[in-house]
């Protein structure tokens, strides 16, 4: 089954810059179908696969800052080829 994800990553500390980047690096290496714009990130991809490397991809993330948040939306289906129509 097809996913689509949506991850908002935010560090709670005053050099987040960094730990954003690093995540967003480690996502575009994935091999998954990745789209970014200012606020979020989006992944697209098989569940297993997608849950299998988010798993791993944000735990170093949270190891490598004091404290943060992910804020994550799963979709039931693959919207990578989504065009607005407005």
């Amino acid at each position: 089954m097809n996913i689509s994800v949506e991850l908002t990553f935010t560090p709670l500390q005053d050099n987040y810059e960094p730990a954003i980047t690093a995540f967003i690096k480690q996502l575009r290496a994935s091999g998954f179908t990745v789209l970014e714009n200012p606020l979020s990130t989006q992944v697209y991809g098989e569940y297993d696969a997608v849950m299998e490397m988010l798993t791993k991809e944000i735990k170093n993330s949270f190891s490598s800052i004091e404290i943060g948040l992910f804020q994550i939306k799963i979709v039931k289906t693959d919207r990578s080829d989504y065009v607005a129509d407005f």
